[in-house]
């Protein structure tokens, strides 16, 4: 028996179904013939089936699935560490009131930047692995 998300999932996906029509000469609406691959027999319930069910579902909506990844690079990262380093700067001036003077200030935003390099390159790092294992999961 299927769970109760699941069968309210076949439910939505039944209110959402239409089919893709055209209007011809003479005012008849027809509808458009797609062409699909044959599709292999899947087991029911695996994950497999589920998945090419939400490329499907999704294939036909042309819906693009959001921005793509590029993979980490230095270079990259140095220009995010330099878009920054004038803003760490000026946070610390702030932050530091009538105590902190420039070279102070200088030195704890270079500590920041030291720190934020490396983390960024990392953090792109983490999210272009995650896109690619969803990329070859599918």
């Amino acid at each position: 028996m299927a769970t109760q998300k699941q069968r309210k999932r076949r439910a939505k996906e039944k209110r959402h179904d239409y089919d893709l029509v055209y209007v011809d000469e003479e005012g008849v609406e027809r509808p458009v013939e797609r062409e699909e691959a044959p599709r292999k027999p899947v087991g029911r319930g695996s994950k497999a089936s589920t998945v090419s069910a939400q490329k499907s579902r999704s294939a036909g909506k042309g819906k693009g699935r959001g921005r793509e990844v590029q993979p980490p690079s230095w270079r990259k990262v140095m220009k995010r560490g330099a878009i920054f380093a004038p803003i760490f700067f000026a946070t610390v001036m702030l932050l530091g009131g009538d105590k902190m003077n420039f070279a102070s200030a200088f030195v704890q935003a270079s500590l920041l930047i030291a720190v934020f390099i490396p983390f960024s390159y990392f953090m792109d790092r983490v999210v272009y692995r995650q896109q690619q294992k969803r990329l070859n999961r599918g």
